[in-house]
This record gives C-alpha cells, sequence and structure tokens, in this order.
C-alpha cells in the first residue's frame, strides 16, 4: 500500500521514473540487437525509448508555482536528462533512421566549415617557426570537409548501402587527418602558438568525432570493424591534446543544451568511439 500511495502523492517523479526505466531497458535490448519489429523505418524498441525521452521531455517543462519547488525540480529534472545522456546518448542512441542521422550530420557541416575556415586563416597569427608546422599538418582539410559535407548530402538525397560506404570513407578519412594534424601541431614549441593551433584544430576534431559517432550509429558492425581497421591514429593517442571544456562548449552550443548534458554526450561518445577501436 505504500508503494501505491507514493505513486497517488508524487505522480509525476513516478511517471519519471517509468520513463526512464523505459528508455533504460530499450537501450539495453538494443545494445543487444534485439529489435522486437519494425515500426516505420524503424524498429518497436527505438520507438519506445524515443516516446519515453520525449515524455519524460514534456514532464521536465510542466510549470510550478513556487520558486523554491521550481530550484529543486529543476535539480531533479536535469538529473534526469543526465541519466538519459548516460544512457541514450544523442548521437549514438540506436534505430535512428540514416535518414534522420544524414540530416544531423548535414546539420554538423556549418559548424565543421566554419571551423576549418578559421584554420585556414590561423598560420597567419602563428609565429614565424610555428606557421610552416601548422600549414602542413591542416593543408588536406578543406579538400575532406567539402567531400564530407558532400557525401553527408548525397547520402540524406539517396540513403542506400554504395553511398553510406562513401560516407564512411569520407569521414574515417577526415578523422585520421584531423588526429594527424594535433599529434604535429603538437610538436610547436612556441607555447603560446601551440594553445592556439590545438585549439583551432580541436573545434574541427569535435564537429568531425561528433559526425563518426553518428556514421558509426547507422553502419553494421561489419562496417564499424572495417572503419576501425582503417583508423591507424587512435582517439586514445590524441586524447591529451583536445580540450574538454571547449569540445563540451561546441556539442552544448550546436544542441542548444547545457554544458552538463554535453560533456556526458561527449564522454559517452568518446568511450563508445574508443570501444569500437577508433
Amino acid at each position: 500500500m505504500n508503494t501505491l500511495s507514493n505513486i497517488w502523492k508524487n505522480p509525476k517523479t513516478s511517471a519519471a521514473g517509468l520513463l526512464i526505466g523505459i528508455a533504460t531497458i530499450a537501450s539495453v535490448l538494443s545494445q543487444q540487437g534485439i529489435t522486437l519489429g519494425a515500426a516505420g523505418t524503424g524498429t518497436i524498441v527505438s520507438l519506445a525509448s524515443g516516446l519515453a525521452t520525449a515524455l519524460l521531455g514534456l514532464l521536465a517543462r510542466d510549470p510550478v508555482s513556487a520558486s523554491a519547488t521550481s530550484s529543486a525540480n529543476s535539480t531533479v529534472k536535469l538529473g534526469c536528462w543526465a541519466l538519459i545522456a548516460l544512457l541514450l546518448p544523442l548521437p549514438l542512441m540506436s534505430g535512428c533512421t540514416g535518414t534522420s542521422v544524414a540530416q544531423n550530420i548535414v546539420n554538423w557541416t556549418p559548424t565543421l566549415q566554419s571551423a576549418v575556415a578559421t584554420v585556414d586563416a590561423t598560420a597567419a597569427l602563428l609565429d614565424p617557426n610555428a606557421a610552416p608546422i601548422f600549414t602542413a599538418a591542416t593543408v588536406g582539410f578543406d579538400a575532406a570537409s567539402s567531400a564530407l559535407a558532400a557525401q553527408a548530402k548525397a547520402y540524406l538525397a539517396n540513403p542506400n548501402a554504395t553511398v553510406l560506404a562513401q560516407l564512411q570513407t569520407a569521414v574515417v578519412t577526415f578523422q585520421q587527418t584531423v588526429n594527424a594534424a594535433l599529434l604535429q601541431a603538437a610538436k610547436i614549441t612556441n607555447p603560446a602558438s601551440q594553445q592556439k593551433a590545438l585549439a583551432d584544430i580541436n573545434v574541427v576534431a569535435t564537429a568531425v568525432n561528433a559526425i563518426l559517432a553518428l556514421v558509426i550509429s547507422i553502419s553494421s558492425k561489419a562496417a564499424v570493424a572495417a572503419m576501425a581497421a582503417q583508423s591507424t591514429i587512435k582517439l586514445a593517442a590524441v586524447q591529451s591534446y583536445l580540450d574538454e571544456d571547449q569540445t563540451v562548449a561546441v556539442v552544448a552550443r550546436h544542441y542548444n543544451e547545457p554544458a552538463s548534458l554535453a560533456a556526458m554526450q561527449v564522454a559517452d561518445v568518446r568511450a563508445n568511439a574508443a570501444q569500437a577501436g577508433f
């Protein structure tokens, strides 16, 4: 009776707990390859997960009357969203359709292209000894950015296995180019120039790794293994040169979300990428 009484007295908390439970179970089932059948262009499991997350969001937006209660509820809501982010990281949510992922990739391209444009102008701001190193390290960014953006748009227009394979190649190629650039930029001896070089490359790396995570989410296990095999410079080798705070800020700004949520997404994306062999 106490359980039923608690549910009656705290309906929102109980509903939130139920939705988190549904999302958690759906995440586990998806990771094990259990779909429970098709639902439109996705699966029943992914549909249940998406609905649970959406309804949790509606609960989080309910108005409150007292400011003190509002403050307390905000903390609870953030905790709920953090849990959802940890269990179902946005870029890696199972059951995403190829079209929705392709659109998400296309949505990342303005950030990517802006970051590459910044990199193009960075050499002029570095000391004379650092500029040639930086220029040589980032010379392939423009071509790789254009190729990746074009493949994302091509897949959005015509989502098939052939175009997906080309998209997989494009993102891994760019990711490797960025990782190599980070290693080269780290050799710059002037502290100020090294910091500037790494910071500007880091924004490019953030966008590329977000796109990589999205591509992985719609790729088969065999395809992911093949992509990982092409990844000779692993994330572990460049991790120390990536600015965590800057990366979180870029992701939070892109998805218009709290930094705490973005931080969990970034950490989970990196963990999943490393586990996949990148």
